[in-house]
């Protein structure tokens, strides 16, 4: 056995030791969720694998590390975040609801106008949300007359005019907010 092969060998179980188990995953996942919504959501974890078949057209997911919280997206959604991140072409076909009820990571949030920005920069509106919902709607017009930075007491339009458009409903308060580098 190569020196490589004793090491890999030797590691995995420490490796395995630090994977989060399924019940720690499906426990994360759901605190996205409204309790109605979590009784009956399928849960997934980052890479597909469902930890537990539900019976809703909602699917909840852990927080990927140090981004973003824990997500629970109807079907609608779920093909919105596979546009976004393959960073394709992305229309509603119907109005859609996704939660993220336990807020963002404290080291994480979003740029509200840039949806590829991965760190806050002077110029982005970065924001680390709160518990909040987000919204999609095939109408632009359903967009129309609603703030779009994030400094507001309400509703806001985040990556306005561009394919992956949401509206952010904040449903608590916002936590301390990252400086920016």
């Amino acid at each position: 056995m190569s020196a490589l092969g004793a090491c890999l060998l030797l590691a995995a179980p420490a490796f395995a030791q630090e994977a989060p188990d399924a019940k720690a995953m499906i426990a994360d996942a759901l605190r996205a969720a409204p309790p109605s919504i979590a009784k009956t959501a399928t849960v997934s974890d980052l890479e597909g694998n469902i930890l537990r078949e539900g019976n809703s057209e909602y699917t909840c997911y852990p927080a990927p590390p140090t981004v973003a919280g824990p997500m629970c997206m109807d079907a609608e959604w779920r093909r919105w975040m596979k546009a976004w991140m393959g960073k394709e072409p992305f229309t509603a076909e119907r109005v859609a609801i996704a939660y993220m009820l336990a807020g963002d990571m404290p080291g994480g949030g979003a740029s509200n106008i840039d949806p590829a920005a991965d760190t806050p920069t002077a110029d982005n509106q970065w924001v680390v949300e709160g518990p909040h919902i987000m919204i999609i709607s095939p109408d632009p017009a359903a967009y129309a007359g609603l703030p779009t930075t994030p400094d507001t007491d309400g509703p806001y339009v985040m990556w306005k005019d561009t394919p992956y458009v949401h509206i952010m409903v904040p449903v608590a308060e916002r936590p301390e907010q990252r400086s920016i580098q």
